[in-house]
This record gives structure tokens, sequence and C-alpha cells, in this order.
């Protein structure tokens, strides 16, 4: 029987191709539960029988936990193998900051947003049948290019109050990517309180909740280019039209770059403000536990004056040494 390490498929999956596939399972269960949860909101309670009142703003509450949680399991799934990116904006800061190597950049990102179309296009083969009731119970009944809570089920969109300005929902993108990643910087370093018992990927989850919960109604808090983009293409193939591509609605147009462009921006600079305000100090701090190093001429631990106590009492321990050596040498 041939050696199993031998096949071409498995030596494939021993090189970043292996990665490619975590990447892309990863993302793909992002989408999957992230995505889920936004369909449950809009669409998948109201038609189901099984909400007897509206939710109101409570459903941002499934939408931020869903989320949250859906970060959690994808990086579970995926972070023994690839490192659970599922972020090209954390790939780019990795490979700035991080010594990630640049010819994985590109190969991780494509795997990345065609796990976000195909875990959307999950989402759409389970959920059409509470979509379409959704569409057919407004007044008057819509269609998919029409309807702008739906397509919220894939892609993100600004907030009304922007209207269809640029830098309000682009600085909220690169603000709220910078706060995911200067945080996550800090959860994968060891030299800081880097959660143990294998917590890690719980902690992440939570970062998404809270941003979800402080900073999501914005513009959606997309925070991951793969997150919107291949949802998008997924839309847009799907028939809601010029909503995916390139972005209008009532108050905003050409908005499908911005969820793109802000996080890549605000990924880069999240781990430069971690790095420049606590990775910097932990590089020449002492690691934890460990002795300081001692000025020349003292012993380490000892107070002002102790070195010279210290020499002394060597001095005393040579003398007697001598002192011991003379005698020996007598008595022979």
């Amino acid at each position: 029987m041939a050696d199993r390490t031998s096949r071409p498929w498995t030596r494939l999956r021993q090189t970043t191709v292996g990665e490619l596939l975590a990447e892309f399972l990863g993302t793909a269960i992002l989408i999957i539960l992230g995505c889920g949860s936004v369909a449950v909101a809009v669409a998948g309670l109201p038609g189901s029988g099984r909400q007897t009142g509206d939710f109101g703003p409570a459903n941002w509450l499934i939408i931020a936990w869903g989320w949250g949680l859906a970060v959690t399991l994808a990086v579970y799934v995926a972070g023994g193998v690839s490192g659970a990116h599922i972020n090209p904006a954390v790939t780019l800061a990795f490979a700035i900051r991080r010594k990630f190597p640049w010819a994985k950049v590109l190969p991780y990102w494509v795997a990345q947003v065609v796990g976000a179309f195909a875990g959307a296009a999950l989402v759409l083969g389970v959920y059409h049948n509470a979509i379409n009731a959704f569409l057919a119970a407004q007044t008057p009944p819509t269609d998919r290019p029409g309807s702008l809570p739906t397509f919220s089920i894939f892609a993100t969109f600004p907030a009304k109050y922007f209207g269809n300005g640029v830098w309000g929902p682009l600085v909220d993108q690169i603000v709220g990517t910078a706060i995911l990643v200067a945080i996550l910087a800090a959860i994968i370093d060891s030299r800081n309180q880097a959660p143990a018992s294998n917590l890690a990927p719980f902690v992440v989850g939570l970062i998404v909740v809270a941003i979800g919960l402080t900073y999501g109604t914005n513009a959606g808090y997309a925070i991951n280019p793969a997150r919107d983009l291949g949802p998008r293409l997924l839309a847009f193939v799907a028939g809601w039209g010029s909503k995916a591509f390139p972005g209008n609605g009532d108050w905003f147009s050409g908005y499908w770059w911005i969820p793109i462009v802000g996080p890549l921006v605000g990924g880069v600079v999240g781990v430069l403000v971690y790095d420049f305000f606590i990775g910097t100090v932990l590089a020449v701090r002492p690691a934890p536990g460990a002795e300081p190093t001692p000025e020349p001429g003292r012993v380490p631990g000892s107070a002002d004056g102790a070195g010279d106590g210290a020499r002394a009492e060597g001095e005393a321990l040579s003398d007697a040494d001598r002192a011991g050596s003379t005698q020996a040498q007598r008595s022979e």
C-alpha cells in the first residue's frame, strides 16, 4: 500500500493550499452563521409564526451576538491550519507588521472572498422562502432590487444620517477595523496578557460583539472586506441589482468600495497603533518573572552598597581558602 503522504493531493495540502482551504472554510462559516443571524432578524422570525411581537431594536442583539459567535466558531475551525485570518484586513496588517509572507496575501484574499460568496449562497438557499415571503408581505409587495432590508442580509449600507457622504462611513470603517485589529494584536501577543486555555477565539468574538453594539449602526460594521464583498457579489448575481453594485440606495450611491478600502486602511492603522503604544514597550521590558539585568559590578537583586558587601564577603572567603590551603600544605 502506497504511503498516503506520497499522494499528490496530500502533498498539496501540506503546502499553502492547505492554508487556503482553511481560510475558505473559516470565512464560509463566518458568513453562514453571521448572515444567517441577519436573515433570522429580518425575514426568519417575522414570517415564521414564532415572533408574537415586533422585536424592534432587540433584533440588533440577535445580529451582534450572531456575528460574534460566528467569528468565534470560524476561528476555532481554521485557526490551527491558517491562523484563521478570515479577513483581508487582518492578512494585510499581519503582512506589514507580523512578517506574514507577502506571497500569501493575495491567495488568502481570494480564498476569503470565495469562501464568503459560498457561505452567502448557502444562506440564500436556506432562507429564500423566508425572503420571498417577506417581499410578498410588504405594502405594496416588492421584489429583490427594491428591497433594502433583504439586501442587508448579505451586505452593508450606510446610515441615513450620512446622506450620500463618503467620509462618514469611510471613517467609521477605518475606526471599527482599527479597533478590531488593535485588540486582536493584543490578544495574540504572548508578551501581553494573552488568553490561555484556548480561549482566544472566544475573546475575538467578543471584540466583534462589542464593535457591533457600539459602532454597528453607522455602516453595518463590515470591518472585513471579504465579509462584505463576497455576499455582495452573491446578492448581485441573485437579483438585488444596483443595491449590490454599484451600491445604490435612496440616500447613498456607489457605496460598494467603502467596506473594502476602509477596513484595509483600518487594519493597518490598528496594528500600528498597538505596536506604537504597547508592542514596542513590551519589546524593551523584561519578560514577566525574569531577573532584571544587574548593573556592572552588582549582584542581581542587591540594594545600593550590597555589591560592595558581596565583594567584601568574597574577599573574606578567598582569604579563608588561602589560609586553609597553607594549613594543608604544612600538614603534608
